[in-house]
């Protein structure tokens, strides 16, 4: 039921994030009849894109400009949300409950279903105040971005659907600001899911035994863990921003087969992520020399490795940057790597122009934390955000 008092693009957002896209089972279909409904209600041509069922449909929406054969803008957003633990909830995360002061609450409030109701309800906005740009904009939800996007994004940028959008920019998600300004991501680090294994003597557990995968183990969470602190230290001395360093956490041990035997396997896996600024090939040879100092038996495996370090460029020459960044004329821009990865990732690979943007200022970052909350005028705010971009973006000058 609607609250009078409250303005429709709130309500309308507050819907949305009742709806539980919530892996591992996430409702796709009331998230697509919610979309079909206002997709409809604007007045967007609606598409539904099924590259592997029914399960995983891609709800494109398009506003066509006056002359389509220019390249076009893609505002992109995903759908689903990751799990929550909700012992650690003020309220339910998925009742939207919004506080006295306007805050809301809920799982997806900044991970990003705030981005896809503010796409849409600039494009509302801009559609009742009679502008008609030149560009072709068209807006896409896409399902399973936070499980790695490959029924998503990743297979979809790869169709012939996606080709024949003919994108010259796409806007995807970022992450808030704890102080007034915007920050703009235009490339993300890089992700290596690296397991060590390290082979040893085996015996009994009440003896000294000689040569264990124990021993090798400790030298390498210790050159990982090492390397971490030193990264962590650049953060501390040099304020540089999080996607400017290579993070190392240990995210997994694995090994032993009774409490009294000294295992002949051990294992560590550790999650990595690599700015753009950092030579791939130098960085694995250093992880290869780590595993030859801690001795022989020693090897590594990357469960992921991705290592295209494609960037939007921030310069003058890219016409899309400049028409974007021109655009925010109220707040400060911050221009950063962005620290995880989006789907973002998938369309810089594929050559095309992709900035990282939500448009949150003032608030603590939360995405995937628990009680994830965005503030009801932050959230209206970025609406006039958007309709200043999406005017900029969807006239600018061949």
């Amino acid at each position: 039921m609607t609250n009078e008092a409250e303005p429709l693009s709130v309500t309308l957002f507050r819907e949305y994030l009742r709806i539980k896209t919530v892996h591992p089972n996430p409702d796709y279909v009331q998230a697509i009849a919610f979309l079909d409904k206002h997709a409809y209600k604007i007045g967007l041509e609606l598409r539904h894109i099924q590259l592997f069922d029914e399960d995983h449909t891609i709800v494109l929406m398009t506003w066509r400009g006056k002359d389509p054969t220019l390249p076009s803008i893609l505002l992109n957003s995903h759908t689903d949300v990751v799990p929550v633990y909700e012992d650690h909830w003020k309220y339910d995360a998925f009742a939207a409950v919004k506080e006295e002061n306007g805050d809301i609450y809920a799982r997806g409030a900044q991970d990003m279903k705030c981005v896809g109701i503010q796409y849409l309800e600039a494009i509302r906005k801009l559609k009742n105040d009679g502008h008609c740009f030149d560009r072709n904009i068209h807006i896409s939800f896409v399902p399973d971005e936070e499980i790695g996007g490959s029924k998503g994004m990743e297979s979809f940028v790869e169709s012939p659907e996606f080709k024949e959008l003919n994108i010259g920019l796409a806007l995807d998600e970022g992450l808030a600001s704890p102080d007034d300004d915007y920050i703009a991501f235009y490339g993300e680090r890089s992700l290596w899911w690296a397991r060590v294994k390290c082979e040893g003597n085996p015996g009994h557990g009440s003896r000294f035994i000689e040569n264990t995968a124990a021993e090798k183990l400790r030298k390498i969470i210790n050159s990982f863990l090492n390397y971490r602190e030193s990264q962590k230290s650049l953060i501390n001395s040099t304020c540089q921003p999080l996607g400017d360093v290579t993070t190392v956490n240990l995210t997994k041990l694995e090994g032993g087969i009774a409490h009294n035997i000294v295992p002949a396997e051990l294992s560590a896996t550790f999650d990595i992520r690599i700015p753009p600024t950092v030579d791939l090939q130098e960085f694995e040879q250093k992880l290869q020399g780590w595993c030859k100092d801690a001795g022989d038996d020693v090897s590594i495996e990357f469960l992921e490795k991705n290592t295209d370090q494609t960037v939007t460029s921030t310069d003058s020459i890219n016409p899309w940057w400049v028409a974007f960044s021109s655009a925010i004329k109220k707040k400060k821009l911050k221009v950063e790597i962005f620290s995880a990865s989006t789907d973002s990732l998938y369309l810089r690979r594929a050559g095309y122009n992709a900035i990282g943007f939500s448009p949150i200022c003032n608030t603590p970052v939360l995405l995937h934390d628990h009680n994830e909350f965005l503030n009801e005028a932050v959230f209206l705010e970025g609406i006039d955000t958007y309709c200043s971009i999406i005017k900029a973006l969807a006239n600018m000058k061949p």
